[in-house]
């Protein structure tokens, strides 16, 4: 975990893959758990509200309450859609279209913890829309895709991706071609902007993905960019 910012009202960190926000499970620490003891080791109330979630395999920017009012005002945000949240994703296939908007309705399936695209009209289903910007082609038949979220929806951006042909790498629930072995989702939240709920100045976070898949990815990058600037015969 690491702390992005911090006050009295709120915290906002950085989570990294295969950390839970919020389980059940005997013996298994959960970020909130994490974030109760490191309040109580500075000698704080260890209250933690949760305002919103991240699957498990997936990482970056979470933000949370530590009052009451806060997380009633911060949910209020979300209600509102003046929350905004930037992923980056690399998935699987070149993309024919650089740039679009991905809707479709879903519908949740709380039994499997899955969601899956349905006709529109289905009951249950709730819209879910998306805009993209391709940022890279990689090697491998890959793209990192830049996303933003416009509504937010259970597993949105990992069932959309997968539905139009692009799904995330390592995402064993969506992508058929996962491999058995576990690796991290192919997913960060690395922004987000709000207002804070006792100031109501906008707050805005960016950060950048430190799992394993985006940094192996990273290093990519770097060794055909150097292999680019080599000087003939060196």
């Amino acid at each position: 975990m690491d702390i992005i910012y911090e006050d009295r009202e709120i915290i906002v960190c950085h989570k990294m893959p295969g950390i839970p926000v919020q389980t059940g499970k005997i013996g298994q620490m959960d970020l909130i758990s994490i974030l109760r003891n490191y309040l109580a080791e500075k000698g704080e109330t260890p209250e933690i509200f949760l305002v919103h979630r991240l699957d498990q395999p997936v990482e970056g920017i979470m933000v949370f309450a530590k009052t009451k009012s806060s997380a009633a005002d911060l949910g209020r945000q979300i209600q509102e859609k003046r929350v905004e949240k930037k992923y980056l994703a690399l998935t699987e296939g070149i993309f024919t279209e650089k740039t679009g908007t991905l809707e479709n309705y879903l519908l949740r399936d709380g039994k499997s913890n899955t969601s899956k695209v349905v006709p529109k009209g289905t009951k249950g289903a709730k819209l879910a829309r998306l805009s993209y910007e391709v940022q890279r082609e990689l090697e491998g038949n890959a793209s990192l895709v830049k996303v933003s979220l416009e509504t937010g929806r259970h597993h949105q951006i990992r069932v959309q991706m997968a539905q139009a042909g692009h799904p995330l790498i390592g995402d064993k629930k969506y992508n058929k071609n996962c491999p058995k072995k576990y690796i991290p989702v192919g997913l960060c939240s690395v922004g987000t902007s709000f207002c804070h709920p006792s100031t109501g100045q906008k707050m805005e976070f960016e950060t950048e993905p430190k799992g394993e898949l985006f940094a192996k990815i990273k290093n990519i990058a770097m060794e055909k960019s150097d292999r680019k600037t080599e000087k003939p015969g060196k």
